[in-house]
């Protein structure tokens, strides 16, 4: 059973940074693409962040390139979003992602960005 645990949220003031991870199991990792999804209250669920089963190519939203970072350690089972220069707007829960016939997806984990 596949099983997707995102960690790593929390209160940040603006311009702060955070580091998300997500700890994937009952799959072969590695071959996988991931994805980093957020949802903000009253907004949809919006893709933030994708990258490929190797590492190789990844791609973002407007709104977080330059700032956001998604990286993968295929020994870990693991993919991460390093998150800079946090701004109020990106306050959200943060999901991970991918797609095995069907997508699962993790519980979330909140991100607040506020002074």
């Amino acid at each position: 059973q596949v099983q997707l645990v995102e960690s790593g949220g929390g209160l940040v003031q603006p311009g702060g940074s955070l580091r998300l991870s997500c700890a994937a199991s009952g799959l072969t990792f590695r071959l996988y693409r991931m994805n980093w999804y957020r949802q903000a209250p009253g907004k949809e669920r919006e893709l933030v962040a994708t990258i490929t089963s190797a590492g190789s190519s990844t791609n973002y939203a407007d709104s977080v390139k330059g700032r956001f970072t998604i990286s993968r350690d295929n020994a870990k089972n693991t993919v991460y979003l390093q998150m800079n220069s946090l701004k109020p707007e990106d306050t959200a829960v943060y999901y991970c992602n991918t797609v095995i016939s069907r997508e699962y997806w993790g519980q979330g984990t909140q991100v607040t960005v506020s002074s």
